[in-house]
C-alpha cells in the first residue's frame, strides 16, 4: 500500500492539529465523520497499520527540540505500511511556525533495509534532491535508529479541499529492535488501549462543519508526538 498521492517525492505544507480521545468519543466521531467526509480508500473495517522508524542525532536532538517547543524543529523517520512490502517512505517532517512541511521519498526494500542499519550511502543513488538532503543530514549529524512506533490509524478526507482527518489508536513502540519488515517485531503499549489521537491536517482555513466535528470531541489540544511517546521508556532511565 502506498497513501493516495505519493509517487517516488511528494510535499505537502499543511497544519495540524492534534487531540486526545476516549474510546467513546472516537466511536461517536468516526460514525458522524461516516456520514460527511470521504473515506481513506486503505481504511477497511478496522483502519490501516502504520510502523514508523524515528532517527534522531546521538544527543536526541529532535527529541529534545520537541519536548522544549522550539517552532523550528524536524522529524526523520522511515514508514512502512505493510511488512511485506518491496518499499518504504523515507520522511522528514519540518515544524515552520504555525505549518507543518513533509516530504516523502520512496525508497526500495533494500535501501530501506541499510537505512535501518545506519548506512545512509543508498541515498546517494536517488536523483531526487531530498535524497541528497538526507543523507548529508544524517551522515554529517550522526542520525541512527532510535525507536519503532506502530498504530492502526483510521482516515477521512474533505471533498471540499482535501482536510485530512486521521484517529490512531492501538499505539505501540519499541526501542530494542529496528527492522520495520520484521513481521513478528515485538513492541509494548505506549498509550493507554483506551485512549486515541485524532489529528486533523489543513491548508489554509478549517470549514467550520470540520471545527464543530472537532469541538464535538470535547478535548483540549494534545502536543505530545508518537515519538516522544516512544522515546519516554529508554529516556526515563538515561536522564
Amino acid at each position: 500500500m502506498i497513501p493516495d498521492g505519493v509517487t517516488n517525492l511528494n510535499e505537502v505544507l499543511r497544519q495540524e492539529k492534534k487531540f486526545l480521545m476516549n474510546a467513546v468519543d472516537c466511536l461517536k466521531l468516526t460514525g458522524t465523520l461516516e456520514k460527511v467526509m470521504l473515506e481513506d480508500k486503505h481504511n477497511g473495517a478496522q483502519g490501516y497499520r502504520i510502523r514508523s522508524l524515528y532517527f534522531d542525532t546521538m544527543n536526541d536532538t529532535d527529541y529534545t527540540d520537541k519536548i522544549d517547543g522550539l517552532e523550528l524543529r524536524r522529524k526523520i523517520r522511515l514508514r512502512n505500511y505493510d511488512p511485506g512490502n518491496d518499499f518504504a517512505m523515507l520522511e522528514m517532517k519540518q515544524k515552520e511556525g504555525a505549518y507543518q512541511k513533509k516530504r516523502s521519498l520512496r525508497v526500495d526494500r533494500e535501501d530501506a533495509k541499510e537505512l535501518i542499519r545506519g548506512h545512509y550511502e543508498p541515498l546517494l543513488k536517488y536523483s531526487e534532491p531530498f535524497a541528497a538532503e538526507c543523507y548529508g543530514l544524517m551522515h554529517t549529524k550522526c542520525y541512527r535508529p532510535r525507536a519503532v512506533v506502530e498504530y492502526l490509524r483510521k482516515a477521512y478526507i474533505a471533498k471540499e479541499n482535501r482536510i485530512r482527518i486521521t484517529i490512531d489508536s492501538q499505539i505501540i513502540a519499541t526501542e530494542a529492535a529496528f527492522d520495520i519488515f520484521d513481521p513478528d517485531l515485538v513492541q509494548y503499549p505506549v498509550m493507554d488501549p483506551f485512549n486515541a489521537v485524532l489529528e486533523v491536517k489543513y491548508n489554509g482555513f478549517l470549514l467550520s462543519y470540520i471545527k464543530e466535528l472537532v469541538n464535538m470531541a470535547d478535548r483540549s489540544e494534545y502536543s505530545v508526538s508518537k515519538y516522544c511517546l516512544a522515546r519516554s521508556a529508554g529516556l526515563h532511565y538515561c536522564y
